[in-house]
């Protein structure tokens, strides 16, 4: 029996402390074996690293130190990693269950990303409902004119084809790191599975005004400026009706 990929996840954390435990124990239930589990902690000043210091067991590495912003605490992650795909777990954020990532690697033809949907949940773990953006059944790069339509969360890249983050963009670099990704990739796979539980109210919502101007500049670059502007206009439509029905973006 040939042995399964070494899956790099990766948690960044910054005074991570009320939600940091719940996204390792989504880690450590894992029936999947072969994990290289790493922390990267910005120097929090809270319980975080106490809360390190008792999970060691499950921590393959772990680093604390100041940072430039969370997309360099990122790129910190990828140099720790040694495994065959990253895939990023922020604190907050959830494997969705003990069986995903065993569910995930189903056969040994490896692909260069898999992806899957995402469940949104509030501080308290309850689930608040699907990610307004869902994944197509066949993904490919030129979808992202759509805007981020798969989550940083459920997506899994590997190293083979895994670029830094772009340390310009400070809230928005993850979707040119997806989009880059599936652009080199040759081997793309719809695991047909939620693969997280991501944690409503994030960096990027916090600061959703420069972390769209960031988006459109990147879309500009890939696709051109015609094409950009009139891929916001159902963005936009799309966007505005969610918020009424759902009450929520």
């Amino acid at each position: 029996m040939l042995l399964k990929p070494l899956v790099s996840i990766i948690t960044i954390v910054y005074n991570g402390a009320d939600t940091l435990q719940k996204t390792i124990d989504s880690i450590a239930c894992q029936s999947y074996q072969n994990i290289e589990y790493i922390i990267v902690d910005g120097g929090s000043s809270d319980g975080t690293y106490d809360i390190i210091e008792a999970n060691k067991k499950v921590i393959a590495k772990w680093i604390s130190e100041p940072d430039d912003g969370l997309y360099d605490a990122m790129n910190k992650g990828i140099d720790l990693a040694t495994g065959d795909y990253l895939w990023f777990i922020n604190s907050g954020d959830e494997i969705y269950d003990a069986e995903t990532l065993s569910n995930l690697f189903v056969n040994n033809d490896l692909a260069d990303i898999y992806y899957g949907d995402t469940v949104m949940i509030d501080a308290q773990g309850e689930v608040i409902g699907e990610r307004r953006l869902q994944p197509p059944i066949k993904l490919q790069y030129t979808d992202f004119k759509k805007g981020m339509l798969v989550s940083h969360q459920s997506i899994l890249v590997s190293t083979k084809i895994a670029e830094k983050y772009n340390t310009k963009y400070r809230f928005s670099a993850d979707f040119e790191w997806c989009l880059v990704a599936l652009k080199k990739a040759h081997s793309v796979v719809n695991t047909h599975l939620v693969l997280s539980r991501f944690l409503d109210g994030g960096l990027t919502k916090q600061n959703i005004v420069p972390g769209l101007k960031e988006r459109f500049d990147i879309m500009r670059r890939y696709f051109g400026l015609g094409s950009t502007i009139l891929h916001h206009i159902p963005i936009a439509f799309r966007f505005f009706k969610y918020v009424i029905v759902y009450k929520r973006f």
